[in-house]
Parts: structure tokens; C-alpha cells; sequence
């Protein structure tokens, strides 16, 4: 099979609007939570979350069409031409056969609920009469980024969405690697976005028991693994990788950021919401990317965990790491903590973190956290507090969504003639 290598990537997130700012900021312990600002919390039990700031759609989407896109498409669209400017690649000057072999997997959990959530409001606060918006369904459904990112750069190869919760983004990154290493294209766009900071949501995941309640400090709020914590903070968002097959990479000279190696999905098949105990679901996944990658634990540096600072999926995963590693010195860190949790985007920046920890040799840490919770497993190598200096080879990326889904991606240094 093919050799799949990364190079390019973009980022939109609660800590910064390009790779740059969002890496620096990941690297020195920055918090993304603060009150929310898109609409008034006051009845709401948890009133913070880790938004996007300061946001230039008009930088990537001419104003008179920015009305089309729900705001998980504008960060789908500012991330991917983040990535594909990043890469090199021109795709304008492109031959037009040429780009039948380059596609576009683009995940979200969500899709457009912003744009459901405000279309039905009007709806039920009109006179009954159904005045929605052409615009409404192409806006909503969970597809559509895919699609615009292909006719924006007239791309004719493989184009679809993943949907698998918060496993969406990494779910389509393996799906994008294994794509290219078959044969059947050249070039992926993948990664995914999450706009879901919405009334709806919120009052979702409140009566889920799911968010932090922690009003008084949002910033603190997020702390995995931490005995005192109460739960995840909704993040939002975008990450986009550029997928591109070595030999093609190569000959146009690209510049090459690492190797992706090995993916592995399984399956809970336990409960609606909660993780096994066990961490079964977590252990298989971890175990098929492994065996994808053609490598044994002791390979693996760095794992960036899914971590989302809840009580039962926190020590769930632990305990399927625990199963695969043992008491093996891998460096394991929860990079949620500053991020928040962009729900389908979650796996896309966190890959974006996985492979800046290979280039830069910097392996982020674990912020918030004071008290290990007693439950976890022992003998882990949690990074809490600062960012540590190492040399990262290989990193596992871990990603698991409600309905059991678990997916698990595995990057490595790229050596040039290797």
C-alpha cells in the first residue's frame, strides 16, 4: 500500500485562529473558557464555554455569501484554505483530471444546529405560516462543508462526511489515509468542525449531566483527570489536514510535516453515553491502530488523550490504555483542558497537536489538574502543568463519541529516504 504523509494543516479554535497562534497558546498552558457571549445564559446552568474569538469570516468568504454557510462551515472553510495554502498546492492550476484524484472528508457531529436551532425559532414565533430559508437545509445538514470545500477549489475526488460523534474528526482522517494508501486519490482534505455552542445544546448537555458547572472559573473548569472535576466544557471550532501520498508529496518537493501510520475504530457497544469501565472500546481501537501501523506500544512517545473531564470516561479510557501499555514510560496528556471539547472537531486539532509535538519535540501538558483521582489506574505517565521537551517519534491520538464509537490514529516522524 501507499505511504500517506501530512502537508499542510489549519486551525480555528477557542486558543487561536491559525496554526500558529493555536499551537503557541497550546504549548503555554492558554485556557480558551470564558463566558459565553452568543446568547443570554442567565437560566442556563452552566454559562461559559471555550468559544471561537474573534473570527474574520469575511477573511475566507466574500461578504454577500457568508448568509449561505452556517458558522460550522465558515470554520470548515477558513480551516481547509488554511491547510491547502500551508500544503503548496495549487489546485487553480491544476489539470482538471488531476483533480478528480484529490477529495475532500470533512466530519462534524452536529452539522449546521446553529442554523436548525434559529430557522425553528422563527418558525414557531411567526404566525405558523413555513417561511424558512432556501437556505436552510443545504445550511444544516451535516454534509454540506464537505461539499463547499470541493466546489470551492473544484475538486472531483472522493467527498463525503463522517459521522460518529466526537470520534467524527478522526474517524475521516483515517477514512482520508486509507483513501490515498488504496490507490484512490492522491490528496485528501480532512478534518472536521463543530459550531455547536447553541441554546439547544447547552440545555442538551446540561440535562445530560455532561457540562461543567464550574460558573465561578470556567478557565479552572476543564481539568481531566482531576478527582474534583464535573464535567466537559463545549468547545467550538475547526481542524484541517492535508493528506497527500509520499511519492506525490515528493516530487513536487513538498514541505512534509509527519507520516500518518495506522488508524484504528472500534465499538463500545456498552451505553448511549458512558464508557465501559473497562475501557474495552478504548483498548481495541488503541490495539488496531498499533497493529495498522505494524508497531508494538513501546513505540509510541506521546498519547493525546480524548480526556474530556468527565468522571466515567476519563477512567475508561485510562483503563484501556493501561490494558495496552502497561507500565510503559508513554507520555500521555489531556490537551481538552485548554480547548474545551469541539465535540466532531475534537480529533482535528488534536491531530494538528499530535503532529507539532513531532516536529517541534514538544509534548503539551495537562493544565487544571491538582488531584489525580484515586480511581484511575496507577503507574501512568500523566504530563501535568507545563508543556515538556522531548524527542516525540510516534504519537497515538484517541478520540471516542457517544453511541460507543472509538477511533484512534497513529503519526510518526517523517525521515526523508525511510
Amino acid at each position: 500500500m501507499k505511504r500517506v504523509v501530512v502537508t499542510g494543516l489549519g486551525a480555528v479554535t477557542p486558543v487561536g485562529n491559525t496554526v500558529k497562534e493555536f499551537w503557541d497558546n497550546i504549548v503555554a498552558g492558554k485556557s480558551g473558557a470564558a463566558k459565553i457571549t452568543k446568547f443570554d445564559t442567565s437560566k442556563f446552568k452552566t454559562n461559559f464555554a471555550a468559544e471561537v474569538k474573534n473570527f474574520d469570516a469575511e477573511a475566507y468568504i466574500e461578504k454577500k455569501e457568508i448568509k449561505k454557510y452556517d458558522l460550522y462551515t465558515q470554520y470548515a472553510i477558513a480551516a481547509s484554505d488554511q491547510a491547502i495554502k500551508d500544503s503548496g498546492l495549487d489546485f487553480t492550476a491544476m489539470p482538471e483530471n488531476e483533480r478528480y484524484e484529490v477529495g475532500v472528508i470533512w466530519a462534524s457531529g452536529n452539522g449546521g444546529i446553529g442554523t436548525f436551532e434559529e430557522q425553528l425559532k422563527e418558525y414557531h414565533l411567526g404566525d405558523g405560516t413555513p417561511r424558512f430559508s432556501p437556505y436552510f437545509i443545504p445550511k444544516m445538514i451535516v454534509d454540506i462543508a464537505a461539499g463547499v470545500i470541493s466546489i470551492r477549489h473544484k475538486l472531483h475526488g472522493p467527498n463525503y462526511a463522517t459521522v460518529s460523534a466526537c470520534a467524527s474528526s478522526n474517524t475521516a482522517i483515517i477514512s482520508a489515509f486509507d483513501t490515498i494508501r488504496l490507490g484512490k486519490a492522491m490528496v485528501m482534505v480532512a478534518g472536521g468542525s463543530e459550531a455547536g455552542i447553541t441554546e439547544s445544546s447547552v440545555g442538551g448537555f446540561n440535562s445530560a449531566h455532561a457540562l461543567s458547572k464550574r460558573n465561578d472559573d470556567p478557565a479552572t473548569a476543564s481539568r481531566p483527570f482531576d478527582v474534583d472535576r464535573d464535567g466537559f466544557v463545549i468547545g467550538e471550532g475547526a481542524g484541517a489536514l492535508i493528506l497527500e501520498e509520499l511519492e506525490h508529496a515528493q516530487k513536487r518537493g513538498a514541505h512534509i510535516y509527519a507520516e500518518i501510520v495506522g488508524g484504528g475504530m472500534a465499538a463500545d457497544a456498552y451505553h448511549l453515553t458512558g464508557t465501559p469501565p473497562d475501557g474495552l472500546g478504548a483498548s481495541l481501537g488503541i490495539s488496531k491502530a498499533l497493529a495498522d501501523a505494524g508497531i508494538t506500544p513501546d513505540k509510541i512517545d506521546y498519547i493525546n488523550a480524548h480526556a474530556t473531564s468527565t468522571g466515567l470516561g476519563d477512567s475508561g479510557e485510562l483503563a484501556g490504555i493501561k490494558k495496552i501499555f502497561g507500565d510503559l514510560p508513554v507520555k500521555i496528556s489531556a490537551t481538552k483542558s485548554m480547548t474545551g471539547h469541539l465535540l466532531g472537531g475534537a480529533g482535528a486539532i488534536e491531530s494538528v497537536i499530535s503532529i507539532l509535538a513531532i516536529r517541534d519535540g514538544i509534548i503539551p501538558g495537562t493544565i487544571n489538574t491538582q488531584n489525580l483521582d484515586p480511581e484511575i489506574p496507577q503507574g501512568l505517565n500523566i504530563v501535568l502543568g507545563k508543556s515538556i521537551h522531548q524527542p516525540v517519534n510516534y504519537v497515538l491520538n484517541n478520540t471516542f463519541g457517544f453511541g460507543g464509537h472509538t477511533a484512534t490514529s497513529v503519526f510518526k516522524k517523517y525521515e526523508a529516504g525511510k
